[in-house]
């Protein structure tokens, strides 16, 4: 029983720390530390991580929370399919203004392509969710391991260790949410694939 219980709780952990949210400042942190963009001026890289940090998970999680308390529901019951299209309406608006406000402040585009890209991967999961639910956590997971690939074809750096870091991550993530019940191995594996495909898509195309 303690086993049990200890599993559980370690699931609902790695499904909070690596929430989707966490896609475009990742993508942006690899940017800066992998490629030649790491010798741009500090203040510069720092205020940019934090506006997208406002704007792709601060704001997107508080709201969304507020929204679960005055629904009164906990975080299992707020993972009904139904019940998931108020929080992605919710994120896809603060990724457009963060989309919005990086144009307005001139940041080169293909920085605002990593906001872009992850934007992308949330609309057609909620688009998928109103036929199927589709996990965004692996969609998440996925789109950084589509983002590392080009990343390293674009600036010319290796990211195979990266890349096994990320299968692995995704992985343990993938089985935490089929732990807690919330997605089937199906919903979690096409996750990272649509995730992949979006991020590869979102980078070179949009």
């Amino acid at each position: 029983m303690k086993r049990a219980t200890a599993i559980i709780l370690t699931a609902r952990v790695v499904s909070v720390i690596f929430t989707p949210f966490y896609l475009p400042i990742l993508g942006l942190i690899a940017l800066f530390t992998l490629s030649y963009l790491s010798q741009m001026p500090w203040r510069f890289k720092l205020q940019l991580l934090i506006l997208v940090y406002l704007f792709t998970i601060l704001l997107p999680t508080l709201l969304i929370h507020l929204y679960r308390r005055y629904q009164g529901w906990t975080l299992i019951q707020l993972g009904n399919k139904e019940r998931r299209m108020v929080p992605y309406v919710i994120s896809i608006l603060c990724y457009f203004a963060c989309v919005y406000l990086m144009d307005y402040l001139h940041v080169p585009h293909f920085m605002s392509n990593i906001v872009t890209a992850a934007l992308f991967i949330q609309i057609v999961c909620a688009l998928i969710n109103v036929w199927w639910k589709i996990s965004t956590h692996t969609a998440a997971i996925g789109g950084v391991a589509g983002a590392l690939f080009i990343f390293g074809e674009l600036f010319a750096f290796n990211p195979v260790w990266w890349l096994c870091l990320v299968f692995v991550l995704a992985g343990i993530l993938g089985s935490s949410r089929m732990i807690l019940r919330q997605h089937s191995l199906a919903q979690v594996v096409a996750g990272f694939f649509v995730g992949i495909i979006c991020s590869i898509t979102g980078l070179l195309f949009l």
